[in-house]
């Protein structure tokens, strides 16, 4: 799977998923980009978006979108928060679909 972690998502979650292509929003030139703006430009370059930004969630033109969002709710966005929900991740990306946000909570 090709992944986009969000640039509010630590970097560090790189390396949680191995196996994967795993790019950050910063590296790919696009920080600061508006959410949907940053959906338009991720489709068809990746299949994931990783995120903690719950507005994505109320995106509406997610479902026309080639591209699938994982949405990971924890106390915080630092890695340890975010870290154990790491294999819940790698089992969502198994079962993702395009146009839909899925919500991985601790």
């Amino acid at each position: 799977m090709r992944v986009l972690l969000d640039e509010c998502v630590p970097r560090k979650l790189k390396n949680e998923l191995a196996g994967h292509d795993v790019r950050t929003v910063p590296e790919m030139g696009w920080a600061g980009k508006r959410n949907s703006e940053l959906l338009q430009l991720a489709t068809g370059q990746f299949d994931i978006l990783l995120t903690v930004d719950r507005r994505f969630a109320y995106q509406k033109n997610i479902s026309g979108l080639q591209i699938a969002i994982l949405l990971l709710t924890a106390r915080t966005n630092r890695f340890a928060d975010l870290q154990p929900l790491m294999p819940k991740v790698q089992s969502a990306l198994a079962n993702v679909q395009t146009g839909q946000v899925t919500h991985i909570r601790a």
